[in-house]
């Protein structure tokens, strides 16, 4: 038994014994409450939001018209709630018989009555030792003796953060940044089981949480660029009990397929890959797909590889009942920029063909087979000034001076914020269109050395000077609306401000989005006019999702702070002008008025 599924195994007998250890405000209880199948996932109400992008297949869609071109103008604000500070807010919540189960920072799950906004109960894990000089806190089980986690676990960036959690049978399920997953009584919000996948002293941590895969919890974890004697990986879990059913890492490991491709670093020294944003199932290819970050350090100069370093900067197609991997797709070859592809995976049939798309920070359109992953196109945008791509083979080449060397300015675009990030696009069927937030920005970058030594590692320095993107016309935030088919542009939308959440498309004819200076927007889908618009308490940032109660429609918009450097250095560098509040993560609920 390895120490991790020992320390897993003892973990979730302490919990079986004496869950009050872990803290946990129950107010009430859910009592309407219909248990979640494979069936009700695969084919959910319209008014329900079960899946983080509504559905497995992460459209970001909502059938939900009363809310349309015609009558968005008149939504008000119709109740809002105030979340926790203690991190960055990126909620995705969901919905199920009108009760929102929202995530927030430091592993915080509320229900909520969906029409009025009041609690029903709350989820609030214990607190663990602060780690040593860093000024985190980290949220775990609270006292466990001998199988407490280490006071020691390193504070990466992102810890902290909760992006999106999932809903099965009975229980809600999350993972957490102590990495755990676990899962919670839906109706009374009481911790049910918790199950350990790693050694938080070793930098591991979740951001994004399980999804549901034909009765199967999967998950990536994150935290893996420091240098170890271990790898990231994806996990399936027993939704029941939390077990453990198996385990695919995200490095090729020496020895094994793929392993020459980092060449003769031994493992400790092969970092990243982490797959820090939640995946989407195909219950017809009964694959799920899950996307993996670029290695670590950044440069390949630093980390010392020529290969291709799998599994790095790929999407995963995995057996949900096996973890075996079908195939994989790797975008960025040999990646060398910090340009992460690890971001949703939209499922959407083009001309009778299954396909999978994905964009990354470069600005690339990837369109995949999503039975077979071979390429089908790809699309640049033609923002970015790194790499040639070829549209039909999908071959990538990085241009002249374009290589980073230790020490050496480059000039690139975008930076290492990148294009697009974990801002999600959505996808329309009305206008066969993604709708993709960009943030237009470019860098001047010094990569610099780092030493290789267990513990060490990391994302490598790099010295950083941002300058906006030349087309940019001195705008940070872009919307850009692709028609799937062609892969020409329909519309855009600028905006000084970056566009700081996800996107949400309605059967409405609208799309909903909202920027890092405090404004909510609906578009009109088709043609890009701005119809209603409203400011909140802090950045529009997280997932924005619409549903249904008693025969109403509401639109929820979350707002947040935190969020890496989107939401701080490049506002703060190239658009001094603009102040957002360093607080306010909030929920914002609105209507149309009832007659």
């Amino acid at each position: 038994m390895t120490n991790n599924l020992r320390f897993s195994s003892i973990l979730k007998l302490f919990v079986a014994a004496s869950s009050t250890l872990v803290a946990s405000s129950t107010l009430a209880q859910i009592l309407d409450y219909e248990t979640v199948t494979d069936e009700l996932l695969q084919n959910p109400p319209s008014g329900d939001w079960l899946s983080w992008r509504g559905q497995q297949n992460s459209w970001g869609y909502s059938e939900l018209d009363q809310i349309n071109t015609e009558n968005v103008n008149k939504l008000q604000l119709v109740w809002s709630w105030a979340m926790d500070d203690t991190g960055a807010g990126q909620a995705a919540p969901l919905i199920h018989n009108g009760v929102m189960f929202l995530p927030g920072p430091r592993g915080v799950i509320q229900a909520l009555d969906a029409a009025s906004g009041d609690l029903i109960w709350e989820y609030r894990p214990g607190i663990t030792p602060v780690v040593e000089g860093s000024g985190a806190v980290a949220i775990g089980p609270a006292q466990l003796g001998d199988a407490a986690m280490p006071a020691t676990a390193y504070a990466g960036v992102g810890r902290g953060v909760q992006k999106n959690i999932a809903i099965y049978g009975d229980m809600i399920y999350a993972a957490t940044e102590n990495a755990s997953i676990v899962g919670i009584d839906v109706r009374t919000g009481r911790l049910a089981w918790e199950s350990a996948t790693a050694d938080p002293a070793l930098g591991y941590f979740y951001t994004a949480g399980p999804i549901v895969a034909d009765g199967v919890l999967v998950t990536g974890i994150t935290g893996c660029g420091r240098y170890k004697e271990d790898v990231c990986f994806i996990t399936g879990h027993d939704p029941s009990t939390g077990e453990e059913l198996w385990r695919t890492d995200t490095v090729a490991r020496p020895g094994s397929p793929g392993g020459d491709s980092w060449g003769d670093l031994p493992l400790q020294f092969r970092a990243g890959s982490d797959s820090w944003v939640a995946g989407s199932y195909d219950p017809q290819t009964n694959l799920v797909y899950m996307g993996t970050s670029q290695a670590k350090p950044w440069a390949s100069a630093v980390r010392g590889t020529d290969g291709d370093a799998l599994y790095t900067n790929s999407t995963l197609a995995l057996n949900p009942q096996t973890g075996e991997m079908v195939w994989y797709y790797q975008h960025l070859p040999a990646e060398t920029h910090d340009m992460d592809e690890v971001f949703e995976t939209i499922l959407i049939d083009i001309g009778g063909r299954p396909s999978l798309f994905k964009m990354g920070k470069l600005g690339i359109l990837w369109q995949l087979d999503r039975a077979s992953g071979e390429i089908i196109k790809a699309t640049d945008i033609g923002y970015q000034t790194i790499v040639n791509v070829n549209p039909t083979s999908g071959q990538v080449n990085y241009r002249d001076g374009m290589m980073p060397r230790i020490g050496q300015q480059i000039d690139m675009c975008p930076s290492t914020s990148g294009f697009k990030s974990w801002r999600a696009m959505s996808y329309s069927p009305q206008t066969s269109a993604l709708y993709i937030p960009i943030a237009l920005n470019c860098e001047l970058a010094t990569f610099g050395p780092t030493e290789k030594v267990l513990g060490g590692g990391g994302a490598g320095p790099v010295r950083r000077i941002n300058y906006p993107h030349p087309a940019s016309d001195d705008n940070l935030g872009e919307i850009l609306v692709l028609d799937v088919p062609s892969g020409e542009v329909k519309w855009r939308y600028r905006s000084r401000a970056p566009i700081n959440s996800a996107t949400l498309t309605t059967a409405g004819g609208l799309m909903f989005a909202g920027d890092w200076n405090r404004n909510m927007f609906a578009f009109d889908a088709e043609n890009g006019d701005i119809l209603w618009q409203t400011r909140v308490t802090t950045s529009a940032q997280g997932f924005p999702i619409s549903y249904e109660v008693d025969g109403r429609q509401y639109v929820a918009l979350p707002a947040g702070i935190g969020g890496a450097s989107w939401s701080g250095m490049l506002p703060r560098d190239l658009a001094p002008e603009l102040k957002s509040p360093r607080n306010g993560n909030s929920m914002n609920v609105f209507a149309l008025p009832q007659n």
